[in-house]
């Protein structure tokens, strides 16, 4: 079983995926900001992560810098899902080695699931 990590503020938006991916036959964990998202990922070892940008306590790119600081966390897929198409976001995201950058409205939650569940075959 594929296990995600949904690290997302918004916790309407945070239930919403955590069900999607369930019902879809992920192992999954979830957080609210980049902080507790490093723990978490650190702990469960996720095989992807989905992660939100625009956090309190510690923002995505923040929690991105230090996941790739780690041994274990040069090479996880991270996706960023996110309100912001903005171009320096996006450029600074992809220096980083996300492999996707989704913004929240383009997509439904069954299509973000479907898209990291190819990701990971």
């Amino acid at each position: 079983m594929k296990k995600i990590l949904v690290v997302e503020d918004d916790s309407k938006m945070r239930k919403m995926l955590v069900d999607a991916f369930k019902d879809s036959g992920f192992k999954v964990e979830q957080a609210e900001n980049g902080e507790e998202g490093l723990k978490v990922a650190l702990d469960f070892k996720p095989d992807s992560i989905l992660l939100d940008l625009m956090m309190p306590i510690m923002d995505g790119l923040t929690m991105l810098n230090r996941l790739k600081e780690e041994e274990w966390g040069k090479n996880i897929p991270v996706t960023i899902l996110t309100n912001s198409g903005e171009s320096s976001k996006i450029a600074e995201a992809l220096e980083k080695g996300v492999c996707k950058y989704i913004i929240k409205s383009d997509l439904s939650i069954d299509d973000i699931v479907k898209r990291i569940g190819e990701e990971l075959q």
